[in-house]
C-alpha cells in the first residue's frame, strides 16, 4: 500500500478513535465513577484494569469486581515490592473474587542484561522503572484497546482537566480515569462503606506505596507522595505515549 494511503488509513482510524472517546465522555459527563467503570467494561472495547494493589487501588478493583469479576485485571510485579503488597495482592484478589489477575514482569532476558546485581535502581531510577515496570506493562497491553487508571485531577496540575475517557497518544488505545473528579475525601469514603481492607503499610505511614528501595515514610504534614524517590527530581514512574514516544509527565517533547 503506497505510503499517503496508510497515513490516510491511520488518519481515519485516530479520528475514529477520537470521535468515540468524545462521545463516551459526552455520555458520562455528569455520571458517577461506577456508571463510568461499567461504560468502560462494556463500551470502550477490550479493557484492562492496571493496578498496582497500592494504598487507595481496591476502590477501583471493588468497582471492576461488582460488575464482571473477570476483568483482567494487570499487577506489574517489579520484583522489588514490599512483601506486604504481595501479600495484600494476593488477600484482596480473593476477597473481591477476582478471577483474572494477570502478574506482569519483567522479561529475565532484559534484567540479566541491564540490571544483573539488582542495583539499577542506585544509579538510574528512570531506567529501572521503564525496564521493570513501563515495557512489561506496554508488552501486557498490546492485546487490549484501552486501560483503566487511577489517576485523579487532584493529584497533579498536569491532571487538572483530566476526562473520564482519552486517546492515549501512540498506542490507538483507550485510557478510563473513572476516579477523575474524585477528591481523597471520596476514596475514603467509598472504602469505609464498602469495609474494603486497607494496605498494611498506610498504617505504618506509607500513603504511598511503590517498590520498596524507593518508597520511604512519610512524616505528618508532607505530601503523601514525598515519600516516593524522595530527594529525587523525579515524581512518577509510570510513563505515557505522546506522538508514538514514551515520555514522563510534564517532560518537554
Amino acid at each position: 500500500m503506497p505510503l499517503d494511503e496508510i497515513q490516510t488509513e491511520l488518519g481515519a482510524d485516530r479520528q475514529a478513535l477520537t470521535d468515540k472517546v468524545e462521545a463516551l465522555n459526552d455520555r458520562y459527563r455528569h455520571h458517577s465513577a461506577t456508571d463510568v467503570m461499567h461504560g468502560a467494561l462494556t463500551q470502550a472495547g477490550d479493557i484492562a484494569l492496571v493496578s498496582s494493589f497500592g494504598a487507595e487501588s481496591v476502590v477501583l478493583l471493588h468497582m471492576a469486581a461488582v460488575i464482571d469479576q473477570t476483568v483482567p485485571v494487570l499487577f506489574v510485579d517489579t520484583q522489588m515490592l514490599f512483601a506486604e503488597t504481595l501479600v495484600y495482592q494476593a488477600e484482596v484478589a480473593e476477597r473481591l473474587g477476582l478471577k483474572n489477575v494477570r502478574i506482569i514482569r519483567a522479561d529475565d532476558e532484559d534484567v540479566a542484561k541491564q540490571d544483573p546485581y539488582g542495583a539499577l535502581h542506585l544509579s538510574d531510577t528512570d531506567a529501572c522503572c521503564t525496564l521493570r515496570k513501563t515495557i512489561p506493562l506496554q508488552r501486557a497491553l498490546g492485546g487490549f484497546d484501552g486501560w483503566i487508571t487511577g489517576r485523579k485531577r487532584f493529584q497533579a496540575g498536569t491532571r487538572a482537566t483530566l476526562d473520564f475517557f482519552e486517546v492515549e497518544d501512540g498506542t490507538g488505545r483507550i485510557k478510563v480515569n473513572p476516579l477523575a473528579h474524585w477528591a481523597p475525601e471520596d476514596v475514603r469514603a467509598y472504602m469505609e462503606e464498602n469495609r474494603l481492607p486497607r494496605h498494611p503499610l498506610v498504617a505504618q505511614g506509607y500513603p504511598s506505596i511503590g517498590c520498596a528501595p524507593c518508597t520511604s515514610k512519610v512524616k505528618p504534614g508532607e505530601d503523601p507522595r514525598a515519600g516516593r524517590w524522595r530527594d529525587q527530581n523525579k515524581e512518577e514512574c509510570g510513563i505515557h505515549f505522546v506522538n508514538g514516544k514514551m515520555v514522563r509527565v510534564g517532560e518537554k517533547t
